[in-house]
Order: C-alpha cells, then sequence, then structure tokens
C-alpha cells in the first residue's frame, strides 16, 4: 500500500511547469477511436487515469505508442465489444466511449463507469442526448446498450451544464447525419480543446467555449497532431500551495485567464498574484481575509479547486463559507482537516471554517482526488508529519506531484507500507 508523507513547516520558492489537463485528456483519448487513421496527442500527463484508458483501447484492439509526453493512437483494427465493468470503474470519463463508440458504430455495451465518491453523478442528462439524436437505450444490471439505426442531427437542450453529458454528445454527433445543436453547454477549456482536437481529425463543430455548440455531421475523421490545453486545475491547486507556504513560486505552462475566478478570491484574501502571458507568480500572504465562495459551472468558481481552497481559509482570519453548488457529496475532506486541528463545519450543501487555526500533523484519508490534493496543502501548512492514506485518487490525477513539490522545497515522498 502506498502513502504520501510529508513533514510540514517548510517554505516553498522556484519553479512549477504545468501538465497536461487531466478533465482534457481522458476526454480525448476516447475521442481519438473516432479516427479512421492514427491520430497524435502530445503533452499528455504520466496519471493512472490515461492508463486506465490505454487499458480500454487495448480491449477494444487499438494500437497505441506511447513516448514520453506523446500518445499515439489507431484505431484502423478496431474490435467494437463489450466494455466490461472491471475496465470501465477504473474511472468515471471511461463513459466517453459511450459517445465515441455510438457515433462510430451506432452501438455501444459497456457498464456504469467509476470514479470518485463526490456524488450521484447520474448520465441523464447524455442518455436524453442520445435518444434526442435516435438511439435507444437499454440497462440492466448497471449494464447500458446503446443502439441506433441511424443517428440524426437535432437540436439538444441541457438541463444543467454538464461537461460531461456536452462532450459525450459532441462525439456521438460528429458523425451523426445533419446538424445538431447543444443548447445550455459547458463552456469549460477542455471542451474547447476537445472540439479543436475533431475538427484538426475533420470534424465541423462550431461555438465551443459558448453556451451554444453546432456540430455538422461528417462521413470520415483522419490522422491529426493535436497538443492537450495545460491543466488549469493543477494550476489552481499549485496557486494555492503557493499562497499557503511559497516565496516567489512562478508557475510556467498557465493560462492565466482559465483560473480567474481563483485568482479574484486570492486577491480578495490578500494574497499578491502577478501574471503574464504563459505563467503567474505567488508568494505566501500574511493575515488573511476571509471570502465566501460558491462553487459554479466556468468561468466560476471551479468545485475541483474547492476543497484545496477549504485549507487554505483554515489560515484566513474570520469565518469563511463555501456553497458548493455541483457535487452534493464533496465536504468529506473538512472531517479530515478536523483530525489535523481545523475549525470547520458543514451541512446539506454549505460549509463553513474559522481561522486562524495551527493545523498538526496527523494520518488522515484522500477522500476523493481533490481532497486529497486539499491534505496535500495542510500537510504542508502543518506542524509535524502528516501521513495520507488512499493516495490512489491523488495520482490519477496531478502528474508526478511529488517531484514537483520536492524540486521546489518540500519534504514529500511516497512510501510503501
Amino acid at each position: 500500500m502506498q502513502k504520501i508523507k510529508i513533514e510540514g513547516g517548510h517554505e516553498l520558492s522556484g519553479t512549477i511547469n504545468i501538465s497536461g489537463s487531466k478533465n482534457s485528456v481522458v476526454a480525448l483519448i476516447p475521442a481519438a477511436i473516432l479516427s479512421d487513421e492514427e491520430v497524435t496527442i502530445d503533452n499528455v500527463p504520466d496519471i493512472s487515469d490515461v492508463a486506465a484508458l490505454e487499458e480500454m483501447l487495448e480491449h477494444l484492439n487499438v494500437t497505441t505508442t506511447k513516448s514520453s509526453e506523446m500518445l499515439k493512437i489507431n484505431p484502423s483494427n478496431m474490435i467494437n465489444k463489450e466494455i466490461p465493468e472491471g475496465i470501465s470503474k477504473k474511472l468515471r470519463a471511461s463513459y466517453y466511449f459511450m459517445g465515441a463508440l455510438l457515433g462510430k458504430y451506432k452501438k455501444v455495451e459497456m457498464y456504469f463507469p467509476g470514479g470518485c465518491s463526490i456524488g450521484k453523478r447520474p448520465i441523464n442528462l447524455h442518455l436524453k442526448g442520445f435518444e434526442a439524436l435516435g438511439a435507444k437505450v437499454k440497462e440492466k444490471n448497471n449494464k447500458f446498450i446503446i443502439t441506433a439505426d441511424r443517428l440524426v442531427g437535432t437540436q439538444i437542450y441541457l438541463d444543467f451544464a454538464s461537461v460531461g453529458a456536452t462532450i459525450n454528445l459532441m462525439l456521438a454527433a460528429t458523425k451523426a447525419e445533419g446538424t445538431t445543436i447543444i443548447e445550455n453547454a459547458a463552456k469549460e477549456p477542455h471542451i474547447v480543446n476537445v472540439a479543436t482536437f475533431l475538427n484538426n481529425m475533420g470534424a465541423k463543430i462550431t461555438g465551443a467555449g459558448t453556451d451554444q455548440i453546432k456540430i455538422v455531421g461528417v462521413d470520415k475523421l483522419g490522422s491529426c497532431f493535436h497538443e492537450v490545453v495545460p491543466d488549469y486545475i493543477e494550476t489552481g491547486t499549485y496557486m494555492i500551495i503557493a499562497s499557503a507556504m511559497g516565496k516567489n513560486i512562478k508557475i510556467t505552462n498557465a493560462i492565466p485567464d482559465h483560473v480567474e475566478a481563483l485568482t479574484l478570491k486570492l486577491r480578495e484574501m490578500g494574497i499578491s498574484v502577478k501574471t503574464g502571458p504563459d505563467y503567474i507568480e505567488i508568494s505566501r500572504g500574511s493575515n488573511l481575509k476571509p471570502v465566501n465562495i460558491k462553487t459554479q459551472v466556468y468561468p466560476g468558481f471551479p468545485t475541483d479547486l474547492q476543497q484545496p481552497f477549504a485549507t487554505l481559509l483554515t489560515q484566513c482570519k474570520g469565518k469563511s463559507s463555501i456553497n458548493e453548488t455541483i457535487w452534493e457529496n464533496r465536504f468529506m475532506n473538512l472531517s479530515e482537516l478536523k483530525k489535523m486541528g481545523a475549525t470547520t463545519t458543514f451541512k446539506s450543501s454549505k460549509g463553513y471554517i474559522t481561522g486562524p487555526t495551527k493545523l498538526n500533523g496527523t494520518e488522515v484519508t484522500a477522500t476523493d482526488l481533490r481532497a486529497g490534493a486539499g491534505l496535500i496543502v495542510a500537510g504542508l501548512i502543518a506542524e509535524g508529519i502528516t501521513i495520507i492514506s488512499d493516495v490512489e485518487h491523488i495520482l490519477r490525477g496531478y502528474e508526478q506531484i511529488i517531484q514537483k513539490l520536492t524540486e521546489v522545497g518540500a519534504k514529500i515522498e511516497l512510501i510503501q507500507i
């Protein structure tokens, strides 16, 4: 069993380079099978979610070649067959194979995907959209069979601006007949990245990044070269770490516009944030002011940064509040922070943190990916030794996090128990 050990209280300085987006690459890899030829994806992060998707490609007889940060995917000998639960449960994003396989073969059989336990995560919007395109959906014992004689473009309104549904419907509609319009589409940077990738292969998609996306169906997609966009959640996580323990931390290969909501909140707390074309500079603040945040779809405050940000709030002077509007089960980290000395309460979708409090190292558990990132922030702040269990959640989404933090002065290591 692996755990993360952190000796807290060390000031951090230096440069942290941001990797390719986890949320983007987990959609790009399934999207690649829509091509009839080999495609190349660059800036691919070395995370366990990517390894799980490569396993799914191998199951479908898709050839992959990986070299450093470059992944070549050749689906020319692909076989469309059932994706078993043992593979699909490894990550939530396996559901993107639903849209890709439905678009390409008009049939997909797979079990409901897994991922972090942060809420109910229904896929009803995905399924409703597939049905609007002409598909029939059958579900039995957690297995979905989705078929269509033909997919026909239509107008789809999403009741919620879901990232997953927006991408999945783009994938299915890319090879549908006629024009599909997705209304109330999600606008996250990785949606733009996926749409650009599909267009590079020959798709006809416009409006990605706005609340209306138009897809004109095509018969064939071909080869292309594409680069994964920098990970704005990773960027935000290191911004929070720098705000807590940094001295002149420079975060490179970043897109400052993507983290504007976080930047504004950090400045409201009293932290100096300097930005350039592709970098962000931050030093730890003192006498931090409490703030209130409300998670929202992009470009609002990201739900994926709420848990790391909660740790930083323990160092603010006064009471801060968090209103979580995306996932109902995203306050499990507050119970772990309490073990370290934080003053926290939560009820339903609201969390409250009163500070500043001294954090003390102890044994805690990463209940999900971003909760784990929040505990790393806590361990870096805390006095003494922090041991984090269930670190596979963290390694799913942060490339070389131990190495990156070590290089800027953190006393952190992955240990075997």
